[in-house]
């Protein structure tokens, strides 16, 4: 089995007074768009989000063939590391994507690669440039949970902190391309990346 832990649980500050996980892009939730385009690949979504995310993001998929269980953050605003020890303790497959809900442009056949290329190891981590893409990365559950909690526990946060703990596969650039699209790293992180996003959607 293989899951999609989708984390959902940031405040969005610099997106206004909208939750932009449930953002309306181009007549779909944002969140809802990502799980419709990891859904072919996986067998179970997991959603991290705060308690008072749940109605409104359960609402998004109130017409979708699955039900994506929750998993709600304990202590909230304890920043993306802690929603991913979070998310994978509620996941039952033995290997997970993890994906921000701001990446309309999840690419799946880059995710079916990425779990490809997990096999037999820790974790598959896109560095299609300087940095790490660690929310749109393959872990492998057992392996990634505890090395987050570890790493909390020292009072780091940085999220590439729980690598340090993990036999992991670098995946570059040009293997990316070699199968889909780079696009799949964009993220909507304002409503000006929001409009242009939509955009995009509208165009394709």
């Amino acid at each position: 089995m293989r899951a999609a832990l989708v984390l959902a649980g940031g405040r969005s500050t610099r997106f206004g007074d909208r939750d932009k996980a449930v953002a309306d892009l181009d007549g779909t939730p944002m969140i809802r768009r990502v799980v419709d385009r990891l859904a072919p690949v996986v067998d179970e979504v997991v959603i991290n989000c705060r308690d008072d995310q749940v109605d409104a993001i359960d609402d998004a998929f109130s017409d979708a063939p699955f039900d994506p269980e929750f998993a709600i953050d304990r202590d909230p605003d304890e920043g993306p590391m802690a929603g991913i020890a979070r998310g994978l303790e509620a996941v039952s497959a033995a290997y997970a994507v993890v994906v921000a809900c701001d990446m309309p442009f999840v690419d799946p056949r880059v995710v079916q690669y990425l779990f490809e290329r997990a096999e037999g190891a820790d974790a598959a981590i896109p560095r299609p440039d300087e940095w790490f893409q660690t929310t749109q990365a393959v872990y492998r559950t057992e392996a990634m949970a505890p090395a987050c909690r570890r790493a909390l526990d020292r009072g780091d946060d940085r999220i590439v902190a729980p690598l340090a703990d993990l036999d992991e596969v670098v995946v570059d650039a040009d293997e990316i391309e070699a199968v889909g699209s780079l696009e799949t790293f964009e993220n909507v992180n304002t409503p000006e990346e929001f409009e242009t996003a939509k955009a995009r959607i509208q165009a394709e």
